[in-house]
């Protein structure tokens, strides 16, 4: 029987497997979405940096290493002032189903602070260095009264309105008793789900955590000593606190999540927008925030 055919047959169907997948490979690597080819056990970091004004790709990426069974446990490093209070609580939801299935370790930098703090409230453990600026646990709305100045120009302004509170924080008048009153309440509400959110994930009691929950700022030994952090490191000790949690006993591999690359038009026209959205953001003068404003 003549081999020969059979061999060539062998030969050419490796050949186009090798080559399609070398192709997808190359494609995956454009699109940002290239798998790791790397062996062994896996420590996962994922960064959220800036302030927290969309909760989207950190959660795909969240998703992304609790899926991955070779990813063994996850470090979330923090450099985030906070930012709006709907994506904390978002991040928050999926760090704490991420942490039911894997440790997650949290590494503070040089600031994580409001809702920074908030997003690692659920991890295993929490590390930051001791000059971390961190807590400012409260939640914060700010209104801008131009009403003087529109006065000064000539402007005036008429509102018809569905409901006694349609407008409530206009700029254009001075805020009502009643209207301080309805918007303080709701603070209230929000953040005693941040000062909760804190007690279950760091295991402490309410009534103490509602005593450090009055907006102050914490250095990461501060912080330490009142057991808003577990102890103090840098990054590299996260990976290693992270990887004894998971139970690897050899050097871990770190990974982190596929840089995400478009066309440059789109990445360009996307750039400008998220940075203009951010601009607005930071400079809004409504919307409930988990946010330390100490940094310009």
């Amino acid at each position: 029987m003549n081999k020969r055919p059979l061999l060539m047959g062998f030969a050419v169907i490796g050949g186009l497997f090798v080559g399609c997948w070398l192709m997808i490979y190359l494609l995956s690597g454009w699109l940002g979405s290239r798998p790791s080819f790397a062996v062994g056990a896996k420590v996962g970091v994922i960064e959220i940096s800036g302030v927290i004004t969309s909760s989207r790709l950190i959660n795909e990426r969240i998703v992304r290493f609790k899926e991955d069974d070779s990813i063994k446990a996850v470090v979330l490093r923090v450099e985030s002032p906070g930012g709006g209070v709907g994506p904390s609580q978002e991040i928050y939801s999926e760090v704490k189903k991420l942490a039911k299935v894997k440790p997650v370790v949290v590494s503070m930098g040089a600031v994580a602070a409001s809702g920074g703090y908030y997003v690692a409230a659920p991890a295993a453990k929490i590390l930051a260095n001791p000059g971390t600026i961190t807590g400012s646990i409260g939640v914060i709305m700010e209104f801008t009264n131009i009403r003087e100045l529109l006065d000064k120009i000539g402007l005036s302004n008429h509102v018809v309105k569905s409901g006694e509170h349609k407008d409530l924080g206009s700029p254009i008048r001075p805020m009502t008793q009643a209207e301080r009153k309805l918007i303080q309440t709701m603070i209230d509400d929000v953040h005693s789900q941040f000062v909760q959110a804190v007690a279950e994930g760091r295991r402490l009691d309410l009534k103490k955590v509602e005593l450090l929950a009055d907006g102050r700022i914490y250095t990461g030994a501060q912080a330490l000593a009142e057991g808003l952090v577990d102890r103090l490191g840098n990054l590299q000790d996260a990976v290693d606190v992270a990887a004894e949690l998971a139970g690897i006993d050899e050097k871990p591999r770190v990974v982190y999540p596929p840089k995400e690359k478009a066309p440059f038009i789109e990445y360009f026209v996307e750039e400008t927008i998220t940075r203009v959205r951010q601009q607005i953001h930071e400079q809004a003068s409504g919307g409930l925030k988990f946010l330390w404003s100490g940094i310009e």
